[in-house]
């Protein structure tokens, strides 16, 4: 090889040595890593609150009874029918009793008897004819008798079974000539003009619940329907496998929807109330964990684990995990990591900037 080429050679490398020792490196993992990021900032603060409460509860008549017979009699006649709607007091059926009239003729009878004997001894005792003891045994025999007919006809009125209260008659369960015993049922017997719905609620949220509070209810049967109640009780008792109480609704019924039995889907309006409201893309899920970033005093931020206590379209309301004048980001959570420096922005939002958040039910 001519001694000139190894020569170029020789140049042309140190050339390109020289070259690469004066390229400056390029800074790792990119040239703004360590950049603050723009987010916007909020303070946690007190705001009035109002949201609702969801629950599925079960219809049930105000009064209801199964309609039962006293005394083993053949029935004489049904005074109803199915489905029937009657007034209390009304006759349902007649048992057969004519044993029982016969036996309360010869009781009247009697005591009719047994009065005008003691009337009699009461006139001659006043004159001093009879002997007291006659007349206090007359005065017995007569009380005797009058109890034994007030018996019978106890007894006879047992043979007319009549509606306890006024209500919707169910399904007929007996027909005339049928023999009857104590406790065959005759019909069932519903009150529901106005009925009750039974919900049960968590323990976490019984503090919230409280007598007379406006209740909603809507029932699959009646798509677009919604019924007004109210509540009415609060169990005292908490059901040990759910840790629920079970709340009593009363809720009118004129034109007799809602029937004992139905699943109704309750909502609890709550009352209007001081908690710390942030905007709902404040808080993170990310597998079990629900967060919020907080702002450190130099700048960066940190994961606060939160207990949202309530959401309504846009606001969350946090139970535990943050303390009025927190400072949250509210917008740019997507790339932070715990310890990351921050620049905050003004809000987009005027809701935000003005820091007011509506009272609105939601399920």
């Amino acid at each position: 090889m001519p001694p000139f080429f190894v020569r170029a050679v020789l140049v042309s490398c140190l050339c390109l040595l020289l070259a690469a020792c004066g390229k400056p490196a390029a800074p790792q993992g990119g040239g703004r890593s360590n950049a603050p990021q723009a987010v916007e900032v909020q303070a946690v603060a007190l705001r009035d609150w109002q949201d609702s409460l969801g629950a599925l509860g079960t219809v049930h008549a105000r009064e209801a009874v199964t309609v039962t017979a006293k005394v083993s009699e053949t029935v004489q006649a049904v005074h109803f029918e199915s489905g029937q709607e009657v007034a209390q007091g009304a006759p349902l059926v007649t048992l057969s009793g004519q044993q029982q009239q016969a036996a309360l003729a010869s009781a009247q009878a009697q005591a009719q008897d047994a009065d005008a004997q003691y009337r009699r001894l009461e006139q001659l005792a006043g004159q001093q004819l009879v002997a007291r003891a006659a007349l206090d045994t007359a005065r017995a025999t007569r009380d005797a008798a009058q109890a034994q007919a007030a018996q019978i006809r106890a007894n006879l009125a047992d043979r007319v079974i009549r509606a306890p209260f006024a209500g919707v008659l169910g399904i007929r369960q007996v027909s005339p000539g049928a023999l009857v015993t104590p406790g065959t049922a005759i019909a069932t017997l519903d009150d529901i003009s106005r009925v009750y719905v039974d919900f049960p609620v968590p323990e976490t949220e019984l503090a919230g619940v409280a007598p007379g509070q406006a209740l909603q209810g809507r029932a699959s049967a009646w798509p677009g329907h919604t019924f007004a109640g109210k509540v009415v009780t609060v169990s005292a008792r908490l059901e040990a496998a759910t840790r629920a109480a079970t709340v009593r609704g009363e809720f009118a019924n004129p034109e007799r929807l809602l029937k004992p039995g139905m699943l109704v889907e309750v909502t609890l309006v709550r009352a209007t109330r001081p908690a710390l409201v942030v905007p709902e893309l404040a808080v993170q899920q990310v597998g079990s964990e629900t967060f919020v970033w907080r702002v450190k005093g130099d700048g960066s931020v940190e994961k606060a684990d939160v207990v949202v206590g309530g959401r309504i379209p846009g606001w969350v309301m946090l139970k535990e995990g943050v303390v009025a004048g927190d400072r949250i980001v509210t917008q740019g959570t997507g790339k932070l990591q715990p310890g990351a420096k921050i620049t905050p922005v003004a809000p987009a939002s005027a809701r935000a900037a003005s820091g007011a958040a509506p009272a609105a039910a939601a399920k």
